[in-house]
């Protein structure tokens, strides 16, 4: 699979049910290869092979991954932690068969790039903070999806 990286979770540690004392790591990224399909992949394992992956890319890139697990993606859960995708399905990434590579500048494919900038939400699911100024109150306790620009950073 290749696409752009378009999103990036931290590296995380949990308590390893199976090995109790030690931890296991994990982080998440969705990738996208068109404007209309994006995936979440997710990555277990030892500190070291995960930090060590997080580190080697980052949003914004073009990665190639080979020999991903492909899950069925449980909607409820998964979708609680990771960007609602169009797609029934997620990858997972293991240290014994899995491969990410990073994609040089010139094996990227422009129109990759240009799917960076794509909504990942239907163009009239949003809402403008004129709107949730005017109707506060009757969104209150509603989840809402707004579509914003930073001006500026200082």
């Amino acid at each position: 699979v290749i696409g752009v990286v378009i999103g990036k979770t931290d590296v995380r540690g949990f308590p390893d049910r199976k090995n109790i004392g030690s931890e296991r790591y994990t982080f998440s990224f969705t990738i996208r290869d068109s404007p209309t399909y994006f995936i979440n992949v997710n990555s277990w394992g030892r500190e070291e092979y995960v930090r060590s992956l997080s580190e080697s890319f980052r949003v914004g890139d073009c990665v190639t991954i080979e020999n991903p697990l492909v899950q069925t993606k449980e909607a409820e859960r998964e979708e609680k932690f990771n960007p609602v995708t169009p797609s029934c399905y997620k990858l997972l990434i293991s240290e014994n068969h899995s491969v990410v590579k990073t994609c040089s500048s010139y094996e990227m494919d422009t129109k990759l790039l240009s799917l960076l900038h794509l909504p990942v939400k239907d163009p009239q699911d949003y809402y403008s903070l004129g709107d949730i100024v005017a109707n506060g109150q009757s969104l209150n306790g509603r989840i809402l999806n707004v579509l914003a620009a930073v001006m500026s950073v200082s």
